[in-house]
């Protein structure tokens, strides 16, 4: 007995030891080593990577310009046909003699630039209004929390249909605004838990017993400590953008631009259209659609998971 409370004793001060070396693991570092030992989180990395990459450097990737027709596809162009694959066009002709190809890795940008736009602006307006509801508390609290409460009674979709609708003419800014004003409950409501919690917690106190600005505990010691589960659902919410502004396009109340490739515009006016032609014209928007969704929904998910404090090992 005495000689395995001893080895007790021992790994014990040895594991101090190490852990003092080290100089002790942040949250933050930890998360990511779990990261990149959790599967679910390489795959949606890989793809998300993919995403990126196809979308930033579409001028290089894509054989051809996505606007220009030719007539090596216009030539045998019908309303009963559309050519497929050929020399020079892997993916073969959109309805209009188009290389389908440079249309989809084109659409990849356009995807990325209404995601990325529609989900910043629904952070920073979220996090202000959960910043200040949180940070006040009393009377604005409680109006800004049933404003948040009358925008997440509707549907997401609803919403974003109702928003462009009131727009005198759909654009793409149209799609990106109402999208964006979609997921800002999301955000405020979220925010302004976190920092309720964060109200109360020893810091905070400690902070007030020393006699310090209020602005200056909100700023330095609530907000920041709020942000985590707000950035992690920032991650899940570029799935949700893609594909409301994707659901939008698909319902013609995206931008009308039909030379603009959009992945959701691609699907509703050309897949829809002409499925029983050519099926494959709805098959590559949908699965791309679906794919970089996925990619931010299992990341998204997973960081989630690495940064809870419950699942520390």
């Amino acid at each position: 007995m005495a000689t395995l409370a001893e080895n007790k004793r021992r790994r014990i001060e040895e594991l101090i030891a190490r852990t003092s070396e080290a100089g002790g693991v942040s949250l933050f570092r930890d998360a990511g080593r779990r990261l990149l030992r959790n599967p679910t989180a390489i795959v949606g990395g890989v793809l998300i990577l993919l995403f990126l990459i196809i979308a930033i450097f579409a001028p290089l990737v894509a054989p051809h310009d996505p606007v220009q027709r030719f007539p090596e596809l216009t030539r045998d162009l019908t309303v009963d046909h559309i050519p497929g694959p050929t020399a020079g066009h892997p993916l073969g002709s959109d309805p209009l003699g188009r290389d389908f190809a440079s249309r989809m890795i084109y659409g990849a940008r356009q995807t990325l630039f209404v995601g990325v736009l529609a989900t910043l602006i629904g952070l920073l307006l979220g996090v202000l209004l959960g910043a200040i509801a949180g940070a006040l508390g009393g009377r604005v609290d409680a109006i800004i929390m049933r404003l948040t409460d009358v925008m997440l009674a509707l549907p997401s979709l609803l919403l974003a249909i109702t928003l462009v609708a009131l727009a005198s003419q759909s654009t793409q800014w149209t799609v990106i605004i109402a999208v964006a004003v979609v997921n800002v409950p999301i955000f405020a409501r979220l925010l302004r838990g976190s920092m309720l919690a964060q109200r109360e917690s020893d810091h905070v106190l400690a902070a007030r017993a020393l006699g310090v600005k209020r602005h200056d505990i909100v700023l330095r010691h609530m907000l920041p400590n709020s942000l985590t589960a707000v950035i992690v659902q920032a991650t899940l919410t570029f799935a949700v953008a893609i594909l409301d502004a994707a659901a939008l396009s698909f319902l013609g109340l995206g931008d009308p631009d039909i030379n603009r490739a959009e992945w959701g515009l691609m699907l509703g006016v050309d897949g829809v259209r002409y499925f029983e032609v050519r099926p494959e014209l709805a098959y590559f928007p949908a699965l791309a659609i679906i794919l970089v969704a996925l990619g931010f929904t299992l990341l998204g998910e997973s960081i989630r998971e690495a940064l809870d404090p419950k699942n520390r090992r």
